[in-house]
């Protein structure tokens, strides 16, 4: 079963959920605010992709951190502020992806 981590309200998760919904490909959405993402699962994605690549330096949370926040991004203040987190991050079985795209989504069909 494929996983879709973000928040509901995100027009990027809005994108990826339609996309996967017509091509009918099942999924289960956990919402970062919700249900809030563990170390050991944040750590998996990180491990996965690097925190440089799962770290949305565009949000308005990223924005918001002070410099010395900004220069050293820890998994704690990620899990304090989940919405630091590129979206959506969908787990497949043997896959980590961030961002959506439909090339990369297409591989799934």
């Amino acid at each position: 079963m494929i996983k879709m981590y973000g928040i509901k309200n995100c027009d990027t998760i809005k994108k990826a959920q339609k996309f996967l919904i017509n091509h009918q490909i099942d999924f289960e959405f956990i919402d970062f605010r919700d249900n809030p993402i563990d170390k050991t699962k944040l750590q998996t994605f990180v491990d996965k992709l690097t925190l440089e690549k799962l770290i949305n330096k565009r949000s308005t949370t990223y924005r918001n951190l002070n410099d010395k926040e900004k220069d050293n991004i820890t998994l704690e203040l990620v899990l304090k502020n989940p919405t630091l987190i590129k979206r959506p991050v969908l787990v497949t079985n043997n896959d980590i992806m961030v961002g959506f795209s439909k090339k990369s989504y297409s591989k799934l069909c």
